[in-house]
């Protein structure tokens, strides 16, 4: 049997981490569970450099990267009113009742100004995810998983792409362990711009990385959808205008026939005669024509002919000519009657191929669009006054501007702070984890001096941007920074000082 005084003195051998509800003990040279905090010498430091963001100037010019340490900086090399730091290596605020690890003041335009910086322990938290592609990838509502273990499922499929909701707190916490690791470690990696492998129940094998073209059943997806058939036929009907008889736009969603939409009507376009086998919504737009799947048009079809019936023979005539293309202009046939009226393959002539090329140039490159969604909760609204519900009420009266890593977000309407921000936004490898499971995302809230005090900030805790640059930690921070690293501000982005 081990003595229990022994046990007790490894124990105090040891440095317990605050930072998150894991309460970690931590040996000398060895890093916590969440590999974001280490003890170095009896000391605990956040492992990740404090993220400082400068201003992209018009004037251009090469930024010099921080050193390695804050001993190394004197904070010369960025101009305070040209920097912001971010919540990215800042630190957490937990337990809930500590102010944020940084509060840093600065003058904007003359006005004082006020920015809370925190790393975000996000237990309700998810991702929305944007695949440009008219491909089915599996039914609605069918779970999505990695490893074998549900992180998700896809959602109600939108113009031109097809939509997954991942994580959520009742796969991060509401299943078996496995499943909570296995959903935080998805999310993680697809918040860093990571690539993750996923399997669709009943549907398809996905490879997403955010910014990058989705991968499905082993092959790359390289064009977003111009628009509907409906709408193709509405763009493009007056470029087809006496040079075929007819044109079909085939789409799992809404298939357009020339003659009959209204395009066509006002253009004077004659009546073919043609039948689609489909649901008539209204004239020219059909719905179901077929299953969906990886075919035509986002339907199940490799031979377009099956949504055709036959001919009205009162109106269509021998050598008639009919085109037939997807809403990518990736699968294309034309077709001229015989004299029984049926459709004949023939090579595109030359006076049609404008038109297919038309819809691929209009056709953008098809991506993977990662949205990181969070609820803002105790620790951060407690870090931020000792009355969190004066932050929310400054957030929604817009008192109060929130960034994640500097970059901006959006932020839903009604009760709470839940915001939405895209991933490709933030600076590199800007999300960290806890394994409670949870995230761990930067949050930035800005605000006047004068309304921050009015919201009962923790104005006792505020820095100076200079203060801040030159080196000082947190006035309630317990953990060393492992340094600084300035990073430029994006183009795409405005400053988040601003406006």
């Amino acid at each position: 049997m081990r003595d229990k005084s022994s046990r007790d003195a490894r124990v105090e051998e040891k440095i317990r981490c605050d930072a998150c509800p894991v309460m970690c003990y931590i040996s000398d040279g060895k890093s916590g569970a969440c590999d974001r905090y280490a003890n170095q010498g009896g000391h605990l430091v956040r492992l990740d450099p404090l993220v400082v963001m400068q201003r992209r100037l018009e004037n251009g010019g090469e930024l010099v990267p921080f050193l390695g340490n804050d001993e190394a900086w004197d904070g010369s090399i960025v101009k305070p009113q040209d920097a912001f730091v971010t919540a990215v290596g800042a630190g957490t605020t937990y337990p809930d009742y500590k102010p944020a690890p940084f509060i840093v003041s600065s003058v904007v335009d003359g006005v004082d100004m006020v920015t809370v910086v925190s790393e975000g322990i996000f237990s309700y938290c998810g991702a929305k995810i944007k695949i440009d592609t008219d491909r089915h990838i599996g039914p609605e509502r069918a779970l999505v998983r990695v490893d074998g273990e549900p992180v998700g499922h896809v959602t109600t499929g939108e113009y031109g792409s097809q939509m997954l909701s991942l994580g959520g707190v009742n796969h991060l916490t509401g299943g078996g362990k496995k499943e909570g690791r296995v959903t935080c470690a998805t999310l993680l990696a697809l918040c860093n711009g990571e690539e993750v492998q996923m399997q669709v129940d009943d549907g398809s094998h996905l490879v997403l990385q955010a910014g990058r073209p989705p991968i499905i059943n082993g092959v790359l997806e390289e064009r977003m959808r111009v628009g509907c058939g409906s709408a193709t036929v509405g763009m493009f009907a007056a470029q087809w205008q006496g040079l075929v008889d007819e044109v079909v736009i085939v789409d799992d969603h809404i298939t357009g026939v020339m003659s009959e939409h209204q395009a066509g009507k006002v253009l004077d376009w004659p009546a073919s005669g043609i039948k689609i086998l489909g649901r008539r919504s209204t004239p020219g737009r059909y719905f179901q024509v077929a299953e969906p799947g990886i075919g035509w048009g986002g339907t199940n079809l490799t031979n377009p002919l099956a949504i055709l019936g036959s001919f009205n023979d009162k109106i269509a005539k021998p050598g008639q000519s009919l085109l037939m293309v997807s809403t990518t202009g990736e699968q294309f046939a034309y077709y001229e009657l015989d004299d029984s009226l049926t459709p004949i393959e023939q090579p595109i002539p030359e006076r049609l191929q404008p038109s297919i090329r038309r819809i691929e140039e209009n056709c953008e490159p098809a991506l993977t669009s990662v949205a990181f969604m969070g609820g803002a909760g105790g620790s951060l609204r407690a870090g931020v006054t000792e009355n969190p519900v004066q932050l929310t009420r400054a957030v929604k009266a817009s008192l109060s501007k929130v960034t994640c890593g500097g970059a901006p977000v959006y932020i839903w309407p009604g009760g709470g702070i839940t915001l939405m921000v895209d991933v490709t936004t933030l600076p590199e490898q800007s999300f960290g984890y806890v394994p409670t499971p949870a995230l761990v995302a930067p949050i930035e809230f800005t605000m006047r001096k004068t309304d921050y005090a009015a919201l009962g900030g923790h104005m006792g805790h505020i820095q100076t941007i200079d203060e801040v640059l030159a080196g000082a930690v947190g006035k309630q921070n317990d953990h060393r920074l492992a340094g600084k690293k300035r990073v430029p501000q994006m183009a795409e982005n405005p400053w988040p000082l601003e406006g």
